[in-house]
């Protein structure tokens, strides 16, 4: 070996480093150079002409220099050429994406309102949806129910032949009670061509429901067809009137209203109770296009199982140990509810159970099924002064009357006690 090997060989280990890239380059430059002597000394001695060592050395370290500063140069220019150009060629595509997502956001802000918009329009159609739904659903069990019992749809065979209304407004009377008409005529019911136009341009359908006597065509009877062909503003009943009946009245005048008129809401209030024909409407309307609506005050009183007290449950024993509660239902003196629930009572009808009190009967005829019971305190305010401290204070009730008397006290002498601001208009 050449005594300058093992020197050369020394310098390219102590400069080697795993991170260069032209260590390779390094020693194949020395490697090229060492061949490069062997054949250049071989070659001498085949010619007979002797070189000198050091012209030998000189010519393998002029070699290996040279090897290195080109191997250097190249790794240079093509690590600065391999890292420059890329960030040519994204700069571009990152300002346009930027651009690009700038311009989205700022149609996104634009149209935020519009969206929202939209939003509303479509949570209101699947609400309407959903309503009409669950009426044609009723509508069909009624005619499969009529077509089992070999019955013919004669007054509902279909909704054209029904009158349309916003709502049917049904008070409860009797034949004893001719004052507290009058003075339910003279305050809150519209009389003659009034009621008419009510009917006419509102959809408001108001109307006394009363039934017959035990003796048909006795006095009693007599003296509400007077009335009738006076006033023009009762709905009679296949019914034999009775205070224990009430919740058999209560049945038949939802089937029989139901029968007549194709409304949203049906309503049922007793005649010594003061109605804001305005505000009931205006609170009806907040859920014309929700299904299955059950709206009044919604109470839950104690079982009675004694005998001979007011408001007795001979039934008593099906609502638990004796002290129990009933369920949550709406107060008899005012209630309402929407057209399936009226047409559910309808199919139903000669199945559903009635209790000592209708107002109990009725909230237990939806305790089992998918129906939305609201609480509105408005159709359960006192009388004045309660109902006028309530107005001013911008709580306008939809009725009032006394819970002591379970209507108003001396309806006859205080029912044009009535409160003293103007109802809102009847906006549907």
């Amino acid at each position: 070996m050449h005594p300058f090997t093992l020197p050369i060989l020394s310098f390219c280990i102590n400069n080697y480093s795993p991170s260069s890239r032209n260590h390779t380059a390094l020693l194949k430059a020395w490697l090229r150079d060492c061949i490069l002597w062997r054949l250049t000394k071989e070659s001498m001695k085949m010619r007979g002409k002797p070189v000198s060592g050091r012209a030998i050395l000189v010519l393998c370290l002029a070699s290996f220099l040279a090897g290195s500063l080109f191997t250097s140069r190249t790794w240079t220019w093509s690590s600065i050429h391999d890292h420059s150009q890329p960030q040519i060629s994204i700069i571009p595509q990152l300002e346009s994406v930027t651009q690009d997502c700038d311009h989205k956001r700022k149609l996104v802000e634009g149209k935020s309102g519009d969206i929202m918009g939209e939003v509303a329009k479509t949570h209101q159609a699947i609400q309407s949806l959903d309503k009409t739904i669950s009426t044609l659903e009723m509508e069909l069990a009624v005619a499969r129910t009529r077509q089992t019992n070999g019955q013919v749809p004669i007054e509902r065979e279909s909704n054209r032949n029904l009158r349309k209304a916003f709502v049917v407004i049904g008070i409860n009377t009797a034949f004893s009670s001719k004052k507290r008409r009058n003075s339910v005529r003279e305050t809150w019911m519209p009389r003659g061509a009034n009621l008419k136009k009510l009917e006419k341009d509102k959809g408001v359908v108001v109307r006394f429901v009363i039934g017959h006597s035990a003796t048909p065509g006795g006095v009693l009877d007599r003296a509400i067809d007077a009335e009738e062909a006076e006033h023009k503003d009762f709905l009679r009943l296949k019914h034999v009137e009775g205070y224990h009946e009430l919740s058999t009245k209560t049945r038949l005048y939802f089937s029989t209203a139901v029968s007549i008129w194709d409304a949203d809401f049906y309503v049922k209030v007793d005649d010594d109770v003061h109605v804001n024909l305005g505000m009931l409407t205006s609170t009806l309307a907040r859920y014309r296009s929700k299904p299955r609506i059950y709206i009044g005050c919604m109470k839950s009183g104690p079982v009675l199982s004694q005998k001979g007290v007011r408001y007795h449950e001979p039934e008593y024993w099906k609502f638990g140990e004796e002290g129990n509660k009933y369920f949550r239902h709406a107060t008899g003196q005012i209630y309402a509810i929407s057209k399936d629930l009226a047409a559910y009572i309808s199919i139903n009808l000669p199945i559903l159970h009635r209790y000592a009190n209708e107002d109990v009967s009725l909230g237990s005829w939806f305790i089992g099924l998918e129906v939305q019971h609201v609480d509105e305190h408005s159709m359960c305010c006192g009388t004045p002064p309660d109902c006028e401290w309530k107005a001013r204070m911008g709580n306008i009730c939809a009725a009032s009357f006394d819970w002591k008397c379970s209507g108003i006290c001396k309806s006859v002498e205080r029912m044009k006690d009535r409160v003293s601001v103007e109802a809102p208009a009847l906006n549907l």
